[in-house]
């Protein structure tokens, strides 16, 4: 009996409590998410305003003025709710992306330690990790205001102007801008806005000064690399990054001279893949290349990778993280075009890996080489950077088709022509398939984009689609000036490197791996290896 009154008790109460929740609830569930967001969550004030208006019976013209007046604040309030959630939608796209990219840099770590021998892991993998610090110290202390101190207003990420100096030279007429001079360490941009741009960009310059570390693996020394991040992220990069995005001289070559609309590389297949691939051709070539690599009579010897799981994995993480490289540089999420440059990433990657297995397994060689697969997928996630946003889906599909054969024959030739020794093929994917992707964007171009960009009316088409040779020029003329530009400072880079601490380290190190002599402890403990097999005996 007492059990019964205690039952009855209990469901009377969880009938009162739940009647009184339904009671309390004003809305609906919306399993569908139709009726979810209204008015009412921009601005709840502004909301009431208009909802009590809407109520009023008082049809005086005092009251209506009154009215008029309240409704006018209602509708600013709400305008102003709503461009704040616009900005914050762009920021919140940037930084996600953004910290895609970031990720990006155990991809590379991956690949070129997997690429490269046993007895140098700890080395390989310790660049990888310290060029993120010393690449970020040199862009925060004056990089980031070289590359964009002139930029002007930030558009989408809140409209800060304060990014307004860029020092330009006139030359017969015309005005070339060459860096920007506001925001070294950041002093007078402590704006969200800037802060967040700053994080995107950074990660970007990370990419290109981690490239040399894949081409010059295996003989580098650690001090020697260190400090060349701190200059290419302070200095290098940013002023061939200024020239293209912030403002400089080669995004003006349109509005000054006709080309197209001035050198266009949507998210950095010559600013960040092909400056990191003249730095690294550079390098290589200056270093020399491995002990046991070359023969007397000229002829290579392969040094094959000690991990392929390592690098392929390596590969997959890139790949994931060029969706936040590539799509990320709308810099709004408002900007829809994104899914197009997602697309196009994705084919592109697809046709690039697809080539160069055939290429290799049926035209150079006889089996289909993993290594040469990943940086097939990797060329064409380079070659389709720059133009990405400005091009079909089969446009995109034969850029990276392209880009697969191209990476094959660029190895080859670097290997056997120039003998220059690039263990993990960085020239071929980052410096070859950065130059094809903005020559690329002056021929396949199809006009659906990029309307009045870098102060050119009308939208950005290519040679394919009727644009004229314009756009090409102006794409080659940037290629070009990074070819230029780039490999004299980074000959002149590893010119004082060599003067100051040496780039290259000792062969009795060389032969018995960098880990310990270099790092201070090995990358496998605990494993015997035979370090003198892992390196082949010249003839």
């Amino acid at each position: 009996m007492t059990k019964k009154i205690l039952i009855c008790l209990l469901t009377v109460l969880l009938n009162i409590s739940f009647s009184n929740t339904f009671a309390q609830t004003s809305r609906k569930p919306d399993p569908s998410g139709v009726n979810t967001g209204s008015s009412a969550d921009l601005d709840t004030a502004a909301f009431k305003v208009v909802d009590t208006l809407a109520k009023k019976k008082d049809t005086t013209v005092a009251a209506l003025n009154s009215s008029v007046k309240k409704l006018a604040g209602a509708v600013s309030n709400a305008a102003n709710a709503d461009g704040k959630n616009k900005v914050a939608i762009n920021l919140v796209w940037l930084l996600i992306t953004g910290f895609l990219v970031f990720f990006m840099q155990a991809g590379f770590a991956l690949v070129e330690t997997g690429l490269t021998r046993a007895k140098n892991v700890a080395h390989t993998m310790g660049m990888n990790l310290f060029v993120y610090p010393a690449g970020c110290l040199g862009f925060f202390v004056c990089g980031f205001a070289l590359m964009f101190g002139g930029v002007g207003a930030l558009g989408t990420l809140g409209g800060f102007d304060g990014l307004n100096q860029e020092f330009t030279i006139s030359i017969l007429g015309h005005s070339f801008g060459l860096f920007g001079t506001k925001g070294f360490f950041m002093n007078g941009v402590y704006d969200v806005g800037v802060l967040g741009f700053f994080v995107f960009q950074a990660v970007f310059m990370d990419a290109t000064a981690t490239i040399p570390t894949g081409a010059m693996a295996e003989r580098w020394k650690f001090s020697s690399f260190a400090i060349s991040g701190v200059i290419i992220g302070g200095l290098i990069y940013p002023l061939y990054g200024n020239w293209v995005w912030g403002g400089g001289w080669l995004s003006q070559l349109g509005a000054n001279f006709g080309f197209g609309h001035g050198h266009l590389d949507f998210a950095g297949s010559s600013v960040v893949h092909l400056s990191g691939g003249v730095l690294a051709f550079v390098g290589a070539r200056m270093i020399g290349p491995r002990l046991g690599k070359y023969n007397k009579d000229k002829s290579a010897n392969a040094i094959p990778g000690h991990n392929i799981p390592m690098a392929v994995l390596g590969t997959l993480i890139l790949a994931f993280g060029w969706f936040g490289f590539n799509s990320g540089s709308t810099f709004a999420g408002t900007d829809f075009r994104f899914a197009v440059v997602a697309f196009n990433t994705m084919i592109a990657s697809c046709g690039g890996i697809v080539a160069s297995t055939l290429w290799i397994w049926h035209v150079r060689g006889n089996k289909p080489d993993v290594s040469m697969m990943c940086n097939g997928l990797l060329a064409g996630l380079v070659a389709i950077t720059a133009p990405c946003a400005y091009v079909t889906p089969i446009g995109g599909l034969i850029i990276g088709l392209v880009s697969g054969v191209l990476v094959v024959e660029v190895t080859l030739y670097m290997e056997k022509k120039l003998r220059i020794d690039d263990p993990v093929g960085a020239v071929a994917v980052h410096g070859a398939n950065g130059v094809w992707g903005v020559l690329a964007l002056g021929l396949f171009a199809d006009g659906n984009y990029g309307d009045g960009i870098n102060g050119v009316k009308g939208t950005v088409t290519g040679l394919f689609y009727g644009g004229g040779w314009g756009q090409f020029i102006a794409e080659a003329i940037g290629a070009a000036a990074n070819i230029v530009f780039i490999g004299a400072a980074g000959w002149l880079m590893f010119k004082f490197l060599e003067k100051v601490v040496g780039n290259r380290v000792k062969p009795e190190v060389e032969m018995y791996g960098l880990d310990l002599p270099e790092m201070g402890i090995d990358g496998y403990s605990g494993i015997r290896m035979d370090k003198n097999a892992e390196t082949p005996l010249s003839r």
